[in-house]
Formats: structure tokens, sequence, C-alpha cells
């Protein structure tokens, strides 16, 4: 009986051990990869700067103009004194004085594929002031860092939601060092919402071309730098929805390419 015993017990031993290992491979592979950049980026594709073109537009509203919807911020006190006798209300729907529309994402969806562009070394920053996310949309390269940054005395949650890059959330108290991230892969559009305020809302478009633009306070957009070509321009709402028009830019040339939304 003892020789039986002194027998099994080195091998359950093993045999437990080898469920450990197992187990900890098992979870490790469960692990979520670190979102990075390409390691071997290709080179900048050559474009001459004198043959580029340009397009512009605006971005119109059909229909009855929404009532803007105001936003209650009094969970915190801080975000009330930010809006103290003018209120806020919700980016998304907004129409501008003039009938167009803010906040849209225009951006070249194809068209652009054979070039290749080298990462900026300019940052893009998101700012979280007001407890709102200034800009409201953001468009950044693959790889381009997001430096995000708060100027309210009140902590914020900052959480992207994509589908094609890694999700994150990371509080960010008063006086806490900048949040720097980078977005490994294309993705229109990236929703992106503040779990401590839940009015908070901004969309980061990660492209691999630089040729985007987001409309302004009349509805106009330019998209410069655009090689002589064939090119579908994609127009993202975060209300409205998404279209898209064909447009041929010759040398030097200069193009109108407008939109119109409906509700």
């Amino acid at each position: 009986m003892t020789k039986h015993k002194l027998f099994w017990l080195p091998m359950a031993l093993v045999l437990a051990a080898m469920v450990g290992c197992s187990g900890n491979k098992e979870a490790t592979s469960e692990q979520p990869a670190p979102a990075t950049s390409a390691t071997a980026e290709a080179p900048p594709t050559p474009i001459d700067p004198s043959t580029v073109g340009e397009i512009t537009g605006k971005i119109s509203f059909q229909g009855e103009k929404p009532k803007p919807k105001p936003i209650m911020m009094d969970q915190d006190p801080v975000c009330v004194r930010a809006h103290q006798g003018k209120g806020a209300s919700f980016e998304d729907g907004e129409v501008n004085a003039n009938g167009t529309l803010p906040n849209a994402f225009v951006y070249v969806k194809a068209g652009a594929e054979k070039y290749t562009f080298a990462t900026p070394t300019e940052q893009a920053v998101l700012d979280q002031k007001g407890c709102m996310y200034i800009p409201h949309v953001l468009g950044v390269l693959v790889g381009q860092d997001v430096h995000i940054v708060s100027s309210d005395p009140t902590t914020h949650n900052i959480h992207p939601m994509p589908k094609d890059n890694r999700e994150w959330n990371e509080s960010q108290a008063p006086g806490a060092p900048p949040i720097d991230k980078t977005f490994a892969r294309e993705e229109i559009m990236i929703p992106v919402k503040c779990n401590q305020h839940n009015w908070m809302r901004a969309y980061i478009g990660v492209m691999k071309n630089p040729f985007f633009a987001v409309s302004g306070s009349d509805g106009s957009f330019t998209i410069k730098g655009l090689p002589p070509g064939d090119y579908t321009i994609g127009a993202w709402t975060a209300t409205f929805g998404e279209q898209e028009q064909k447009v041929t830019v010759g040398p030097k040339e200069k193009k109108t390419v407008d939109f119109a939304f409906k509700s």
C-alpha cells in the first residue's frame, strides 16, 4: 500500500502542474492584444504638389428644423456652473442658423487606396471642457496620437466603443496628466462616451489618408491636396445617416460637392 502511494504521489503532482499550466495559457490567450501601428510602415507615395486640387461644399438640411434638446447636468455641480445662465444642448442632430449641419465628417471613401501616407507627428487633441467633448467630431490617421486632456475640475471617464479597434476606458481626474492613445485600424466612426456623464458624446474618424474635413458652424467644408483622380466622397452624420457622391478632380481643379440631409 505504501509503495502504491509513493508511486502515485509524484504522478498526481505532475498532472496538477500540467492542468495549472494549461489554465494559465488559456487565460493569457484571452487577454486583448494592445493596438499598435504597423511596425514596417510603407514609405509615403510621392504626390506632385503642383497638380493637386481640392473639394469644397456645404452640408444642408431639408425639412423642419429639430428643436435643440437640453442637457440636464444636475448630477454634477461643476458641469452646471460651466453652463450657468445659458444651459447646454445635445450636439447630435444640431442644425445651424443658416439651415446647414455642423459636425458632418466628410472624407474620401474610395479613390486614394494607391497612396500611402506617413503617420503625422502632430497630435490630435480631444478636450473635455464644460463637461462636453471638444471637438464633437474628430478626424485622425491610423497610428496618429490622440492627445486627451481635461479642462474641467471634475472627473471624467473616456470610453471609445470601436468595432474594428481595441476598446478601452480610462478615468481622468482633475489635474491628471493627458491620456495618449492611437488606433491601429481604419474605422468610420468610433463613438466616444463618458461613463461619468452620460450626455457626453464624441466621434472619431480613423483614416488611412488625410483627405477629410468636418463641417463647421456654416455647414461648409474643404478637403485640400487631392491628387488628380476619381473619388467617392462620403458625408457622415451622427443623426441623419451617411451619403456619398462620386467626383473627378483634375490637375489644380477645385470641385464643389454639396450634400443635403433630411430628418
